[in-house]
Protein backbone atom coordinates (compact mmCIF):
# COMPACT_ATOMS: atom_id res chain seq x y z
CA UNK A 1 0.00 0.00 0.00
CA UNK A 2 1.58 3.68 -1.45
CA UNK A 3 1.63 6.20 1.61
CA UNK A 4 -0.44 9.13 0.72
CA UNK A 5 0.91 12.41 -0.11
CA UNK A 6 -0.13 15.84 0.13
CA UNK A 7 1.37 18.54 -2.03
CA UNK A 8 0.89 22.26 -0.16
CA UNK A 9 3.14 24.86 -2.99
CA UNK A 10 0.96 27.97 -4.35
CA UNK A 11 3.89 27.52 -7.40
CA UNK A 12 1.90 25.68 -10.14
CA UNK A 13 4.79 24.59 -11.87
CA UNK A 14 6.87 23.58 -8.85
CA UNK A 15 4.05 21.81 -7.44
CA UNK A 16 3.93 19.51 -10.39
CA UNK A 17 7.27 19.23 -10.37
CA UNK A 18 6.98 17.94 -6.66
CA UNK A 19 3.78 15.70 -7.91
CA UNK A 20 6.07 14.43 -10.59
CA UNK A 21 8.89 13.12 -7.69
CA UNK A 22 6.67 11.86 -5.66
CA UNK A 23 4.77 9.96 -8.28
CA UNK A 24 8.15 8.13 -9.57
CA UNK A 25 8.74 6.57 -6.07
CA UNK A 26 6.15 3.28 -6.29
CA UNK A 27 6.00 3.95 -2.25
CA UNK A 28 3.87 6.99 -2.47
CA UNK A 29 0.85 8.36 -4.24
CA UNK A 30 -0.49 11.94 -4.77
CA UNK A 31 -4.15 12.19 -2.52
CA UNK A 32 -4.14 15.61 -3.18
CA UNK A 33 -2.40 19.50 -3.77
CA UNK A 34 -3.46 22.96 -2.16
CA UNK A 35 -2.25 26.09 -2.95
CA UNK A 36 -2.39 27.56 0.45
CA UNK A 37 -1.78 26.82 4.11
CA UNK A 38 -5.64 27.16 5.42
CA UNK A 39 -6.64 24.75 2.48
CA UNK A 40 -3.55 22.71 3.72
CA UNK A 41 -5.19 22.47 6.82
CA UNK A 42 -9.01 21.83 5.44
CA UNK A 43 -7.86 19.03 3.50
CA UNK A 44 -6.24 17.65 6.65
CA UNK A 45 -9.26 17.85 8.54
CA UNK A 46 -11.03 15.77 6.42
CA UNK A 47 -8.42 13.16 4.51
CA UNK A 48 -5.85 10.45 5.96
CA UNK A 49 -2.64 11.93 4.68
CA UNK A 50 1.02 10.23 5.23
CA UNK A 51 2.79 12.88 4.00
CA UNK A 52 3.27 16.78 3.41
CA UNK A 53 4.98 18.49 1.17
CA UNK A 54 5.04 21.62 2.47
CA UNK A 55 7.02 25.43 1.13
CA UNK A 56 7.62 28.14 3.38
CA UNK A 57 6.60 31.22 1.21
CA UNK A 58 2.91 31.02 0.71
CA UNK A 59 0.77 34.19 0.99
CA UNK A 60 -1.99 34.71 4.15
CA UNK A 61 -0.27 31.81 6.17
CA UNK A 62 3.23 30.79 5.12
CA UNK A 63 4.63 27.34 5.14
CA UNK A 64 5.71 27.70 8.84
CA UNK A 65 3.04 28.75 10.52
CA UNK A 66 0.92 26.01 8.79
CA UNK A 67 3.03 23.35 10.39
CA UNK A 68 2.35 25.19 13.38
CA UNK A 69 -1.30 24.47 12.83
CA UNK A 70 -1.26 21.14 11.68
CA UNK A 71 0.83 20.41 14.80
CA UNK A 72 -1.38 21.90 17.45
CA UNK A 73 -4.36 20.17 15.75
CA UNK A 74 -2.94 16.95 16.47
CA UNK A 75 -2.89 15.78 12.83
CA UNK A 76 -0.63 12.79 11.90
CA UNK A 77 0.80 13.15 8.77
CA UNK A 78 5.10 13.68 8.74
CA UNK A 79 6.55 16.82 7.27
CA UNK A 80 9.35 17.08 4.23
CA UNK A 81 9.71 21.31 3.91
CA UNK A 82 10.46 22.96 0.73
CA UNK A 83 11.32 26.26 0.32
CA UNK A 84 13.65 29.38 -1.67
CA UNK A 85 14.60 30.37 2.83
CA UNK A 86 18.11 29.51 3.15
CA UNK A 87 18.20 31.41 6.33
CA UNK A 88 19.22 29.46 9.45
CA UNK A 89 16.26 30.90 11.71
CA UNK A 90 13.33 29.15 8.90
CA UNK A 91 15.55 25.73 9.17
CA UNK A 92 15.46 26.08 13.10
CA UNK A 93 11.88 26.73 14.02
CA UNK A 94 10.95 24.03 10.93
CA UNK A 95 13.41 21.63 12.93
CA UNK A 96 11.83 22.27 16.15
CA UNK A 97 8.49 21.79 14.80
CA UNK A 98 10.02 17.99 13.82
CA UNK A 99 10.04 17.84 10.26
CA UNK A 100 11.48 14.95 7.98
CA UNK A 101 14.01 16.62 5.55
CA UNK A 102 14.53 20.66 4.81
CA UNK A 103 14.78 20.83 0.86
CA UNK A 104 16.33 24.01 -0.09
CA UNK A 105 15.27 24.69 -4.08
CA UNK A 106 16.65 24.21 -6.47
CA UNK A 107 16.94 20.62 -5.62
CA UNK A 108 17.62 17.60 -7.13
CA UNK A 109 15.59 14.61 -8.07
CA UNK A 110 17.74 12.08 -6.12
CA UNK A 111 17.77 14.21 -3.38
CA UNK A 112 13.98 14.91 -2.83
CA UNK A 113 13.85 11.10 -3.01
CA UNK A 114 16.15 10.80 -0.72
CA UNK A 115 13.58 12.88 1.51
CA UNK A 116 10.81 10.40 0.54
CA UNK A 117 12.82 7.45 1.95
CA UNK A 118 13.95 9.34 5.28
CA UNK A 119 10.20 9.00 6.14
CA UNK A 120 9.81 5.53 4.52
CA UNK A 121 12.62 4.32 7.36
CA UNK A 122 11.32 5.90 9.96
CA UNK A 123 7.77 4.66 9.70
CA UNK A 124 9.74 0.98 9.07
CA UNK A 125 11.80 0.93 12.20
CA UNK A 126 8.24 2.32 13.83
CA UNK A 127 6.01 -0.80 12.90
CA UNK A 128 8.63 -3.49 12.57
CA UNK A 129 9.61 -2.99 16.16
CA UNK A 130 7.75 -3.79 18.69
CA UNK A 131 10.37 -3.30 21.38
CA UNK A 132 12.93 -0.19 20.62
CA UNK A 133 16.68 -1.05 21.44
CA UNK A 134 19.41 1.99 20.80
CA UNK A 135 19.79 1.16 17.28
CA UNK A 136 15.79 1.40 16.47
CA UNK A 137 16.04 4.73 18.38
CA UNK A 138 19.08 6.03 16.69
CA UNK A 139 17.32 5.12 12.87
CA UNK A 140 14.67 7.42 14.24
CA UNK A 141 16.51 10.33 15.31
CA UNK A 142 19.00 10.23 12.57
CA UNK A 143 16.22 9.45 9.81
CA UNK A 144 18.34 6.59 8.56
CA UNK A 145 17.54 2.78 7.81
CA UNK A 146 19.57 -0.17 9.87
CA UNK A 147 22.81 -0.58 8.62
CA UNK A 148 22.54 -2.33 5.54
CA UNK A 149 23.71 -5.97 5.86
CA UNK A 150 24.11 -6.42 1.90
CA UNK A 151 27.59 -5.47 2.02
CA UNK A 152 27.72 -3.90 -0.86
CA UNK A 153 31.25 -2.56 -2.38
CA UNK A 154 32.16 0.52 -2.58
CA UNK A 155 30.97 3.03 -4.87
CA UNK A 156 27.27 1.44 -4.58
CA UNK A 157 25.05 3.05 -2.53
CA UNK A 158 21.83 1.33 -0.86
CA UNK A 159 19.23 3.93 -1.97
CA UNK A 160 20.53 4.55 -5.14
CA UNK A 161 20.40 0.58 -5.70
CA UNK A 162 16.93 0.39 -4.73
CA UNK A 163 15.63 3.04 -7.26
CA UNK A 164 17.27 0.82 -9.92
CA UNK A 165 15.75 -2.54 -8.50
CA UNK A 166 12.00 -1.03 -8.14
CA UNK A 167 12.41 0.24 -11.85
CA UNK A 168 13.44 -3.05 -12.66
CA UNK A 169 11.31 -4.83 -10.72
CA UNK A 170 8.18 -2.75 -12.61
CA UNK A 171 9.50 -3.35 -15.72
CA UNK A 172 9.76 -7.08 -16.73
CA UNK A 173 11.17 -6.87 -20.55
CA UNK A 174 14.75 -5.86 -21.21
CA UNK A 175 15.33 -2.50 -21.29
CA UNK A 176 18.39 0.26 -21.47
CA UNK A 177 20.37 1.71 -19.94
CA UNK A 178 18.83 5.40 -21.27
CA UNK A 179 15.29 4.18 -20.36
CA UNK A 180 16.17 3.66 -16.60
CA UNK A 181 18.23 6.66 -16.58
CA UNK A 182 14.99 9.00 -17.49
CA UNK A 183 12.64 6.87 -15.22
CA UNK A 184 14.41 7.19 -12.00
CA UNK A 185 16.87 10.09 -12.61
CA UNK A 186 20.01 9.38 -12.94
CA UNK A 187 22.96 9.71 -15.47
CA UNK A 188 23.43 7.49 -18.23
CA UNK A 189 27.07 6.82 -16.43
CA UNK A 190 25.50 5.83 -12.73
CA UNK A 191 23.13 3.59 -14.04
CA UNK A 192 25.56 2.03 -16.05
CA UNK A 193 27.73 1.43 -13.27
CA UNK A 194 25.17 -0.12 -11.11
CA UNK A 195 23.91 -2.48 -14.12
CA UNK A 196 27.00 -3.50 -13.87
CA UNK A 197 27.12 -4.31 -10.52
CA UNK A 198 23.77 -6.24 -10.63
CA UNK A 199 24.76 -8.13 -13.82
CA UNK A 200 28.40 -9.36 -12.39
CA UNK A 201 25.81 -10.32 -8.92
CA UNK A 202 23.68 -12.05 -10.67
CA UNK A 203 20.48 -9.95 -9.81
CA UNK A 204 20.03 -8.80 -13.59
CA UNK A 205 21.50 -10.05 -16.74
CA UNK A 206 22.37 -8.68 -19.87
CA UNK A 207 22.14 -8.98 -23.71
CA UNK A 208 23.30 -7.59 -26.56
CA UNK A 209 20.89 -6.43 -29.71
CA UNK A 210 21.55 -5.91 -33.14
CA UNK A 211 18.30 -5.16 -34.34
CA UNK A 212 18.41 -1.47 -34.26
CA UNK A 213 20.47 -1.85 -37.63
CA UNK A 214 22.92 0.66 -36.14
CA UNK A 215 25.06 0.31 -33.35
CA UNK A 216 24.31 -2.78 -31.30
CA UNK A 217 22.54 -2.04 -28.03
CA UNK A 218 23.15 -3.43 -24.75
CA UNK A 219 19.92 -4.85 -23.02
CA UNK A 220 19.38 -5.63 -19.51
CA UNK A 221 16.34 -6.91 -17.29
CA UNK A 222 16.11 -8.16 -13.45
Amino acid sequence: MAYSVLIVEDDPMVAMINEEYVRKNKNFSVCGSCRTGQDALDFLGHNKVDLVILDVYMPVMDGVETLKQIRERKYSPEVIMVTAANDPATLENTMHLGVIDYLIKPFAYERFQVALEKFVAKVSVLKETEVLDQSCVDCIITNTKPVSQKGLPKGIQEKTLDLVLSFLDEHKQWTTVDDISESVGLSSVTVRHYMGYLVESGEAEQSISYETGGRPRILYRK
